[in-house]
C-alpha cells in the first residue's frame, strides 16, 4: 500500500522560508517520478514542480521559479520542496505526488497523493 506523508507546513511572513517534506512508504522510491502540487481555496490543483526518478532532473512552474527548489533522498524516500522567498499569493495546500513517468508536468498522470500540508503566507 503506498503512502505519502507530507510534513513542514506552517504560517510565515512574507520573505520567509519553509520546507517540506514528504515521506513515501510501499513504493521502490527511487523508481518514480515525484512532484509538488498545490490548492487555494476555490481553484484547482497546480503544478509546483517535480523531479525525475533515478537522476533528479528538476522542472518548475514559472510562478516558483528560482525561489523553490525540489530535491529527493532516495535512501530516505523523501521528497523536499525547499521555499524561500514567500509570497502571500504562495498561500495553498502543498501535495506531493507520485508518477510512473520518469518525469511529469501533468497532474493527470500523477497516480498516488499525499493528505496535502497547509502553507500560509501573510503581507
Amino acid at each position: 500500500q503506498v503512502q505519502l506523508v507530507e510534513s513542514g507546513g506552517g504560517s510565515v511572513q512574507a520573505g520567509g522560508s519553509l520546507r517540506l517534506s514528504c515521506v513515501a512508504s510501499g513504493i521502490s522510491f527511487s523508481n518514480y517520478g515525484m512532484g509538488w502540487f498545490r490548492q487555494a481555496p476555490g481553484k484547482e490543483r497546480d503544478f509546483v514542480g517535480a523531479i525525475s526518478r533515478y537522476n533528479g532532473v528538476t522542472y518548475y512552474a514559472s510562478s516558483v521559479e528560482g525561489r523553490f527548489t525540489i530535491s529527493r533522498d532516495n535512501a530516505k524516500n523523501t521528497l523536499y520542496l525547499q521555499m524561500n522567498s514567500l509570497k502571500p499569493e504562495d498561500t495553498a495546500k502543498y501535495f506531493c505526488a507520485q508518477t510512473a513517468q520518469v518525469v511529469s508536468l501533468n497532474r493527470d498522470q500523477y497516480i498516488n497523493w499525499g493528505q496535502g500540508t497547509q502553507v500560509t503566507v501573510s503581507p
